[in-house]
């Protein structure tokens, strides 16, 4: 499953990054993340969380904890992959965020990589749901620097 989404903001590329470069901020405007705790990452040194899911569509609800690992950080994208450490198989989860400039704003460009097959669709609508409604949280949080 591939999902992308995009995002105009009215601030600089500067600003928007802030808010995507960090999974600890996800909560706050991305509902579907209800957790996202910082780990220490022995294995690389790179920044890792604890990260849950949690979505609803009518009466279902699904969680997912997965541990994620900062690999891209440049100032423009940011990459956090899914990096158990479990010694165990798991399907991969790839999170791009990209942001550039727009105009006299910025653009944030986001691309979600799903390998498994354990939510299907259930997911993706959920997932596709959840971005129109975070977008909106996300522009206030930006607005609000």
């Amino acid at each position: 499953m591939d999902v992308l989404a995009e995002l105009t903001a009215p601030c600089g590329p500067d600003e928007l990054y802030r808010w995507v470069e960090d999974l600890g901020t996800y909560p706050r405007w991305l509902e579907i993340v209800t957790r996202a705790e910082p780990l220490p990452d022995a294995a690389t040194g790179a920044p890792a969380w604890a990260v849950d899911l949690r979505g609803r569509l009518g009466p279902l609800a699904r969680s997912k904890r997965l541990r994620m690992v900062r690999t891209v950080h440049d100032g423009r994208t940011a990459r956090f992959e899914r990096a158990e450490l479990d010694g165990r198989s798991h399907s991969p989860w790839v999170l791009d965020a990209e942001v550039g400039p727009d105009g006299d704003g910025s653009r944030l460009k986001m691309h979600l990589h799903y390998g498994g097959g354990l939510f299907g669709p259930v997911l993706e609508r959920v997932l596709r749901d959840e971005i129109e409604r975070s977008r909106g949280r996300l522009l206030d949080l930006v607005s609000a620097d």
